[in-house]
């Protein structure tokens, strides 16, 4: 079974992705989600976990100690690490379906202005991004990470669904329709009613296309 670690220092945030499909691949045990707060590994009489930076510097930095020790707790052998940090390689698809193989990752959430770089060397972590932005924490990352993952682990969502969505084949998805078949003057395209599906493969290849060309034109270049 698949096993998503977090470290994080703010561990109630996470009971806001157990719904909908997370929930399913959680209660039908196609996946494991652990959540570790990190602060109960601090040595610290009060648990603190970040200080000043040396160097000088504003904001607080997230010790090295309590992140080290409450990964060394897991025990675990040969986990995918990864540390959500603006800094990192920019979160994608493809890097969603190719960590949904491992059996075991480990989400490392920094906070205030960072973590020591000595546990990032520790924990052999891979430094990953979700966008161009500075967010106040990783937990947020760490749960769109986790919910893009979960949805390419077998059995979680139908096979059928993930082959034409955004990004499954370079991409974007083209637009859906159901009922019903008129909305204030809205009609659904005639095409999607046709039952020629050869047609209507052709037309949603067009529109995602368009959309494509339209919305994320760097897509296109390849």
């Amino acid at each position: 079974m698949h096993r998503i670690t977090i470290l994080t220092l703010f561990p109630e945030m996470f009971d806001t992705i157990k719904y909908s499909i997370i929930k399913r691949g959680l209660d039908n045990n196609l996946f494991e989600l652990n959540i570790v707060d990190i602060r109960k590994y601090s040595k610290d009489q009060h648990k603190k976990c970040d200080d000043y930076p040396y160097g000088g510097g504003a904001g607080m930095v997230m010790m090295v100690q309590p992140i080290v020790d409450a990964f060394r707790s897991l025990k675990l052998d040969g986990a995918k690490v990864i540390y959500t940090s603006p800094r990192g390689k920019v979160f994608n698809q493809v890097m969603a379906q190719n960590l949904a193989k491992y059996e075991d990752i480990v989400i490392l959430c920094g906070h205030y202005e960072g973590v020591d770089q000595r546990a990032i060397d520790i924990l052999d972590a891979e430094e990953i991004s979700v966008g161009d932005y500075v967010l106040t924490g990783g937990e947020l990352p760490a749960m769109i990470m986790v919910d893009s993952i979960v949805r390419n682990i077998a059995g979680v969502i139908n096979a059928e669904s993930l082959k034409d969505e955004s990004f499954s084949n370079g991409l974007l998805e083209y637009p859906q329709y159901t009922r019903p078949e008129v909305f204030e003057g809205m009609a659904v395209p005639s095409i999607l009613l046709s039952g020629h599906h050869q047609n209507i493969d052709r037309w949603r290849k067009e529109m995602s296309v368009e959309i494509t060309k339209k919305n994320r034109p760097d897509l296109l270049k390849d």
